[in-house]
């Protein structure tokens, strides 16, 4: 029997507008529409392979080297809704394979700790749908995927783009009109970086959906934050965007994680995603943009304790002659820079920041980090010919 295969990658986006609250749990439609940015795949990414076959006797998952249950709803929604389409082109066209009647094999893989806070699962479904999207041939847009991403892990629609996203919430009961919009590629704002402070690699003590639930019906600060605060900060984050305006574009993005992180400390009983290292590197950041007297460095926390620090480019050394100062000992550093280039921030340090230090900065932060990812902006879902799936037995290779 024939074995069809389709592989793609699909990346990591983290929030600078935070998606918190669900108005309908089953559609995965949000309380309010958010932001993020998507971080480069070589760093952060998942690989997804599926394969379909007439001899499939059942769909299957692979996740990491291990089978895994393929039962639940999120992604029971997605299969289906991707044979939905899959059957009108069949409908229209009776000599197309009819793989919307047939078993799927998928085969995932992430280069980045599972269920960290690290979006794992919004790389892991938008590669999913993009990945079947593709081996169904399916004409539309990814948009329009986007909107069967979400139902997977909400966050996961804002991954079916590169660059600067915006999920719009809308307003359908359908959901047929809660996507991801691209408000700018990667190439209009390329100097974005990031560098991700992994803070633990353990899963969550509460995962998001049952957070999200809890907050909804318990937050006193929840209603004025989707009512009020995030509608405006919106569309000021938009152009904060749009006219590369980065010392607006952090503060929003470091209001906007203390308010989500509020409604979660506001939820009863309270839901703590930050640990006493995450707080500390808040001040650290505070400290360094106070230090220089302009907006360097940003910072931000999904539902997990791990800090992503957002900066440009043109600010990399003066940021790195802190950052590198106290997290040194942590690896990660040598994948972008070679020892004489850590040896430069080392100097600027030395040179322009120690004579001028008023307080002595915490040389066992770095203990409460495991490593430091360094990454930037870059773009969606991409086509690749590696493969995870053998495509002689449609089996893990």
């Amino acid at each position: 029997m024939s074995v069809y295969v389709a592989s793609t990658t699909a990346p990591v986006n983290i929030a600078t507008l935070k998606y918190w609250g669900k108005r309908d749990k089953n559609l995965n439609l949000p309380t309010n529409s958010s932001i993020s940015v998507t971080l480069a795949q070589q760093d952060l990414r998942t690989l997804t392979s599926v394969a379909t076959s007439e001899s499939f006797p059942e769909d299957k998952l692979w996740l990491n080297g291990k089978e895994e249950s393929l039962q639940s709803e999120r992604t029971q929604h997605c299969l289906q809704d991707l044979r939905d389409l899959r059957k009108q082109l069949e409908a229209a066209d009776p000599s197309l394979p009819r793989f919307s009647q047939w078993k799927l094999r998928i085969v995932s893989e992430n280069n980045f700790p599972t269920a960290a806070g690290l979006a794992s699962s919004a790389a892991g479904f938008a590669a999913l749908v993009v990945a079947i999207a593709k081996l169904y041939q399916l004409p539309q847009s990814y948009s329009d995927i986007s909107k069967i991403a979400r139902k997977g892990s909400g966050s996961a629609c804002r991954s079916l783009f590169g660059g600067y996203v915006a999920w719009e919430m809308g307003s359908n009961p359908d959901g047929s009109d809660s996507k991801a919009v691209e408000i700018a590629p990667m190439e209009h704002w390329p100097q974005m970086k990031a560098a991700v402070l992994v803070a633990c690699a353990d899963k969550k003590d509460t995962p998001s959906t049952s957070g999200m639930q809890q907050t909804v019906a318990t937050s006193d600060l929840f209603q004025e934050r989707i009512n009020v605060v995030v509608p405006k900060r919106f569309e000021e984050m938009k152009q904060a965007i749009l006219n590369k305006d980065f010392a607006l574009f952090a503060e929003l993005t470091m209001k906007d994680s203390n308010s989500f992180h509020a409604t979660c400390l506001d939820s009863f009983p309270p839901i703590f995603y930050m640990n006493d290292t995450s707080r500390k590197i808040v001040k650290l950041c505070h400290f360094i943009n106070a230090f220089y007297g302009e907006t360097i460095v940003a910072y931000t926390y999904d539902a997990g304790p791990n800090a992503v620090l957002y900066y440009l480019q043109e600010n990399e050394e003066k940021l790195f002659a802190f950052i590198y100062k106290v997290f040194q000992n942590n690896q990660g550093w040598d994948s972008k820079f070679s020892a004489k280039e850590l040896a430069k921030f080392s100097e600027y340090f030395s040179t322009n920041v120690e004579p001028k230090l008023t307080t002595v900065l915490d040389d066992e932060l770095h203990k409460g980090v495991t490593r430091v990812i360094l990454t930037q902006v870059g773009p969606g879902p991409q086509n690749t010919t590696d493969s995870l799936i053998d495509p002689s037995t449609g089996l893990p290779k």
